[in-house]
Order: C-alpha cells, then sequence, then structure tokens
C-alpha cells in the first residue's frame, strides 16, 4: 500500500495530546494565545458592514479559519486601500493579518483548534443534548401530574357527590338542608326503626324464656310493645300530658367566639350584688314576722285548748272543717301522672343518645344470644350442645327459624346505626356539629380546587419546558455544525503535514 494511502486515526478526545507529543504544538501553547484573543476582541469593534462577517461573528468562537475568511471578505470591502506595492492601507486589514500571522506561530492556531473541538465534542454539545431531554423530560412530567390530578379530581368529586347522596342533599346549600332534613326526615326515620322493631316479638319471647328473666331487654321491649315514646313515658310509664322538648339550637363559629369573650354573668347593676325586690328597703331576717288581718297563722294552739273551740271567737282564724267536695278543689295523685315531659324527658327513646345506646345494646345482646345458638344448632360438637341443653325445651324453633331471627335483628341494627341517622341526631344535640359536617363535606371542594390550581400550573410549566427544549434545539444544531466544519478543517491541515494521508479523528458523536 502506498504510504500515502494510509489513514492516520486520532481519538479526537486525545487531539491535543496527540498535537504535542509530536511536538507540532507546544505544550505552552495556552500562555500566549490571550493576546490573540484581546487583539480580536479590539478588531471585532471595527468591522465594515457585510452579512457573512456578521455570521460569522455571531454565535461562534472565532478562531483561525474563522479569520482567514475575515481577511479574504476584507481583500473585497478595503481593496480600495491597497497601494502598487499590493500592501493594504486599512487598518481593519491590517489587525486581522497581525492575527493570522499570531495564530500561525508556533501552530498556535491548531492547538487552539484542538482544544475547541475536544470542547464542544466533550462539554458543550452533550450538555445541550442533556437539556434538551432534561427539559423534555420535566415537561412529560408534568404532563403526567397533571393527569393524575384530574384523576384525582374526578375521585374526590365522586366522593363528594357520594357523600351528599348518603346525606341525602343537593349540596346547593349544604348547612341548610342538612337543618332541614332534622326537622322533616329524622322523625320519619326513628318511626321507621321503631316500625321494624315488630317482627322481633317472637325473637324476644324466646330470649326472656331462656333468660328466664322479665326486666330483661327493657327497652327494646317498651319499643315492641308502645314504640318510640318520649323518655317520661318509658321513665314513668305513663304519657305526658303535653310535651315541652328543648329547641333545637345551632350555633356558628362566630357566635362560639362571641360566647368564648366572657363568662360571667352580668346583672345590669353596680350595687355590690344585693337583690333589690322593688320595694325600697332591705328585709331584716332576725326581726319578728307581724301578722295583719287577713294573714294565715300557721303556729300550733295552745296546750290544753280544745281545737274544735279554738279561734270560735276569732273572725281571722280559717275553719278547716270544709269537706274537698264542697270546696271544688280536685286532688290529683301521687306520682307524675298528668305531669309535662320537659328537658331530655321530653325527646323519644330513640332520640335521647342515652336511651338509644341502650336500645343498640338490647339488639346486640339478642344478637349475640342467636349467633350462639344458630352456632349450637348447626354443631355436632358435645360440648356445644351439652352447653345449651336448657335450650331443649323449646322445640318451636330450628337452625332456619333462628337464622330468620338473626336476619331480622340486624335489620332493626342497621337502621338505629344507619350513617345518616347517626348524623341526623348528632346535628340536634350537637350545636356546633351542622358546621363541623358541613366543613368536612366542603372540604373536598376544596381539594378539588386546589387540585385544578396546581393542574393550571403543571401545563403552564409543561409548555414552557416545551419551549425551552424547542429554542434549544437550533442551538445544538448549530453547534452540532460548526464542530463538524472544525473537524474538517483540522482533519485537512494536519493531512497537510504528513503528505494528504487521509486523517480520521473517530469518537466525535457527532
Amino acid at each position: 500500500m502506498n504510504e500515502a494511502e494510509i489513514p492516520i486515526d486520532i481519538a479526537a478526545g486525545k487531539l491535543l495530546d496527540w498535537l504535542i507529543s509530536r511536538r507540532i504544538v507546544d505544550k505552552n501553547w495556552h500562555l500566549h494565545i490571550r493576546n490573540i484573543r484581546n487583539k480580536i476582541s479590539n478588531a471585532i469593534t471595527d468591522m465594515p458592514e457585510h452579512d457573512e462577517l456578521l455570521q460569522l461573528l455571531s454565535g461562534a468562537h472565532i478562531n483561525y479559519f474563522h479569520c482567514l475568511r475575515i481577511v479574504d471578505i476584507l481583500k473585497t470591502t478595503e481593496a480600495d486601500s491597497k497601494n502598487v506595492f499590493g500592501r493594504y492601507g486599512s487598518q481593519r486589514m491590517k489587525d486581522w493579518q497581525e492575527i493570522v500571522k499570531m495564530y500561525e506561530k508556533d501552530n498556535l492556531y491548531l492547538a487552539e483548534a484542538a482544544q475547541i473541538l475536544v470542547r464542544n465534542i466533550n462539554y458543550e454539545i452533550p450538555g445541550i443534548r442533556k437539556q434538551i431531554k432534561h427539559l423534555e423530560q420535566l415537561s412529560e412530567e408534568a404532563d403526567k401530574k397533571v393527569e393524575d390530578l384530574e384523576r384525582s379530581e374526578k375521585v374526590v368529586m365522586a366522593e363528594y357527590q357520594n357523600m351528599c347522596k348518603q346525606l341525602g342533599v343537593t349540596g346547593t346549600n349544604l348547612r341548610q338542608e342538612l337543618v332541614d332534613k332534622v326537622f322533616n326526615d329524622l322523625p320519619g326515620m326513628l318511626t321507621k326503626v321503631a316500625s321494624s322493631v315488630a317482627p322481633l316479638k317472637k325473637t324476644v319471647e324466646l330470649y326472656a324464656s331462656f333468660m328466664n328473666d322479665a326486666e330483661c331487654l327493657t327497652l327494646l321491649k317498651h319499643v315492641l310493645a308502645k314504640g318510640n315514646t318520649t323518655v317520661y313515658e318509658f321513665v314513668y310509664g305513663e304519657p305526658p300530658l303535653s310535651i315541652e322538648e328543648p329547641p333545637v339550637k345551632f350555633v356558628t363559629e362566630q357566635q362560639q367566639e362571641a360566647a368564648d369573650d366572657g363568662g360571667a354573668i352580668d346583672f345590669g347593676d353596680d350595687d355590690g350584688g344585693a337583690i333589690d325586690f322593688g320595694d325600697g328597703s332591705g328585709l331584716d331576717l332576725d326581726a319578728p314576722v307581724e301578722l295583719e288581718i287577713g294573714d294565715i297563722d300557721w303556729g300550733a294552739a295552745d296546750e290544753g285548748a280544745d281545737p274544735a273551740l279554738a279561734g270560735a271567737n276569732d273572725g281571722n282564724v280559717i275553719d278547716f272543717n270544709i269537706s274537698l267536695e264542697e270546696s271544688g278543689i280536685v286532688v290529683e295523685e301521687d306520682g307524675n301522672l298528668g305531669g309535662v315531659a320537659k328537658g331530655d324527658e321530653a325527646f323519644t327513646v330513640l332520640d335521647a343518645q342515652q336511651y338509644r345506646d341502650r336500645f343498640v345494646n338490647d339488639l346486640l345482646e339478642l344478637q349475640s344470644f342467636l349467633k350462639m345458638r344458630l352456632h349450637q344448632l348447626g354443631s355436632a360438637d358435645k360440648a356445644q350442645v351439652l352447653a345449651f341443653a336448657i335450650m331443649d325445651n323449646f322445640k318451636d324453633h330450628d337452625e332456619k327459624t333462628v337464622a330468620s331471627m338473626l336476619a331480622e335483628v340486624e335489620v332493626v341494627y342497621a337502621g338505629v346505626t344507619d350513617e345518616l341517622l347517626q348524623h341526623l341526631l348528632q346535628i340536634k344535640h350537637s350545636p356546633v356539629y351542622v358546621d363541623i359536617l358541613t366543613s368536612n363535606v366542603k372540604q373536598k371542594l376544596t381539594s378539588i380546587d386546589k387540585m385544578k390550581e396546581t393542574a393550571l400550573m403543571k401545563r403552564e410549566k409543561s409548555v414552557s419546558f416545551k419551549q425551552q427544549s424547542v429554542e434549544l434545539k437550533p442551538t445544538q444544531t448549530k453547534i452540532v455544525e460548526q464542530t463538524k466544519t472544525l473537524q474538517g478543517q483540522i482533519e485537512k491541515d494536519i493531512s497537510k503535514r504528513y503528505k494528504n494521508r487521509p486523517v480520521n479523528l473517530y469518537g466525535t458523536n457527532l
């Protein structure tokens, strides 16, 4: 093979070391390059208007090969300054020709070109590619986050709608709708629970027979016999003449804060706390009380006096020898017959918390009994049979019947522990619960609003990241093209030094 045809392969990343090792450039070349860069900076400030010059000087690190092209262009623009000896009188031409000579001394231009090539290959181009990839990744992550937020928004909205559905409200005016349901729906719901107890009659009788205790399940028996009566009727065994149920009050957070400002009772007077009864004088508790005509004297009669004759001549003494029938006074019987249900006694047994808990406990007690009995009937274990031997006296039920009884008890239990019913009872008996519940439900809407704001912000960021990556791609393309051009110029220059042998700079990854 002809020597001129043998290629010279040089690793692009080791080009500068290769040039120094072959003494083409000096290892201290960088000490002299600063003067050239200063000279170029000064020369750029005075340049003629030329399109190619503007393109050469914009966005690129000016190297020796750029300077050669600038000199060629100045030969055209500065032609009128050329004298008969072929020299140019233009200072611009002189400056750039001097720069070219400084570059060519000790092959400084080749060392600088090699440095620029290595920097572009190892740092500039990979850095821009990495930045573009990172921006595209950020844009994709932002888009994915938007999708996740939209899915979460749908889930939370479904949860909000489900909560409204469970509460039986539309959500238009949530607080007022809940308050209205307390007055409109709660009584009917409690009546429905009380009505569902009717099928438990035989179950209660079975349990009472097993327990041999007539006092068991007292509240459940009461509801079974009389329905959802007032607590008054359950306690005293008779219905009241009238019911004065405490009014339902609702306190907002603002009212609660106002109430917390002071807990003392202000009676409106500054007279030291004395009670004024309106007669303008105080009472002397030690002074004897003098009765006037018409006052009742409850004092005992004198000893030894005849009660029948006592006060016979005294017109101020009341004669008690008058029959009740003649007086027209009706004396009621002892107890609470014909009383007025007030306070907690005015609530129904399923409305008052304490008695409703007792009702639920009765149901759980009955439920546990039926489960154990069902297990015993379905078990072949001798020990289990012996444990319920007492139940053998009751032949009117089998495993299927007990299972049916258990299902009926669970229906009542599900009704009394219904979530909506519990909420309405809490609203009725807790002044602030309606605001707490409303706030919890509306928190879903607040979360949805925050998700929408975050999604909007993520969309804007995604667009921004995409725009930045698009703007960087022309820069990347331009640097790649300039690097390829510089690579070809270096290969051509080195080839001239070695009898035009082909030179291949590999590892550029362009």
